[in-house]
């Protein structure tokens, strides 16, 4: 086998991106399926890429026409299909995030462990020069034991955007706003960076457009070793950012908005703070130019690297940068920090599968239909980058 055949479930936006990536765009795959429930959306992306089409995902896995699914549906489609794929004996990509709740995580894990297949997440940022640079200084000890963390995610979106599908920002449609959409790319590289948190104390609430879920989120964060952290998303800001510091007993990091920086300290915080003598004594601090590799001529970035990573995973057991289990993190987090504003209280981590279960069907009950959808599928200008 010298090239993996995808199938694609969901062509929305980001599923019709995919696909362009799949036969066009990565050498180590072809896409030979595609599959949408809607069924004017499968016959037209078939005909658009000259592939079989399916309405079911189940009768796509059973075509052996694939080696692997891409799974680019809305968000609560994202556990059921990876399942399914998993256990018909296929590799599975899907896109971020991983999943909405907790225990479909831990079931998709489990598949995928089942299976001895290849499982990811669409996390292509891990990809990036500078965000690999940052994690071999971390994982070197540059920074030493982490002290504090900074997670700000800050974006824009318009009413339109909400108002371009059914499912967007409803509880029952989609599980969450920006904290399981625009944030979790920044959640997990946070988290990459600085390890999980032991406790979250949150706040969520939809200050600015006419949606049930979020489009502001807030939460103090706690580590094990005692370290904080805080960690700030929101789709109301313009220009938005995305600033993460990591901040250790020997040294500081902050990616802003891809920029690197980073200070190593001539002595660790901790073991200075009492040989000092002096009572206005400081610590200097080096700033390291960050080892970031340059590009090879020719290669891929973004979501084509992440998709070609995955398919060399499958042909040569290529160790895949953004493994499925990883992306389970992020989602404690998310709804972590959901159930804390909802409750009113800090919840630990892990977060107790039953609570969340619990309070998710609370809030899908109380969900209701959209009163004004004007349905746009436009893929993210910033998935073509």
């Amino acid at each position: 086998m010298h090239t993996v055949r995808f199938g694609v479930v969901g062509l929305g936006g980001m599923g019709l991106g995919h696909c362009r990536f799949l036969k066009e765009v990565v050498p180590e795959t072809e896409l030979t399926a595609v599959c949408d429930v809607h069924p004017q959306r499968a016959q037209a992306a078939g005909e658009q890429f000259g592939v079989p089409h399916f309405t079911s995902h189940e009768a796509m896995f059973e075509s052996e026409l694939i080696d692997a699914v891409l799974i680019a549906t809305p968000h609560y489609g994202h556990a059921p299909v990876a399942v399914s794929a998993l256990e018909h004996g296929l590799h599975v990509l899907v896109e971020k995030p991983l999943c909405v709740s907790v225990s479909d995580g831990d079931r998709m894990i489990d598949a995928a462990r089942r299976s001895g297949k290849k499982f990811a997440v669409g996390y292509q940022h891990r990809f990036r020069p500078e965000v690999q640079a940052a994690r071999r200084l971390i994982q070197q000890g540059v920074l030493g034991e982490v002290r504090r963390t900074l997670l700000i995610t800050a974006w824009y979106r318009t009413q339109a955007y909400y108002d371009s599908g059914g499912w967007r920002a409803t509880w029952a449609g989609e599980g969450g706003g920006v904290l399981i959409n625009q944030a979790p790319h920044f959640i997990d590289l946070w988290l990459w960076f600085g390890g999980m948190p032991s406790r979250v104390w949150g706040q969520t609430r939809a200050a600015l457009h006419d949606i049930e879920t979020e489009d502001e989120a807030f939460a103090l964060i706690e580590y094990p070793n005692g370290a904080h952290g805080y960690l700030y998303a929101t789709t109301n800001e313009e220009p938005g950012e995305n600033l993460i510091e990591i901040c250790g007993d020997e040294g500081k990091l902050r990616l802003h908005d891809w920029n690197l920086q980073v200070w190593k300290l001539k002595h660790p915080i901790r073991q200075f703070t009492y040989q000092a003598e002096g009572m206005w004594d400081g610590i200097p601090a080096e700033r390291i130019e960050p080892p970031i590799e340059p590009k090879p001529e020719g290669a891929l970035e973004g979501q084509p690297a992440l998709i070609q990573n995955f398919a060399r995973a499958i042909l040569y057991d290529e160790p895949i940068i953004a493994p499925g289990e990883e992306g389970l993190g992020t989602i404690e987090i998310v709804d972590a920090l959901i159930l804390s504003s909802k409750r009113q209280q800090p919840v630990s981590l892990p977060v107790d599968r039953a609570q969340y279960d619990a309070l998710l069907e609370e809030l899908k009950a109380h969900s209701r239909p959209k009163s004004r959808v004007r349905e746009q599928r436009v893929t993210d200008p910033n998935l073509l980058r």
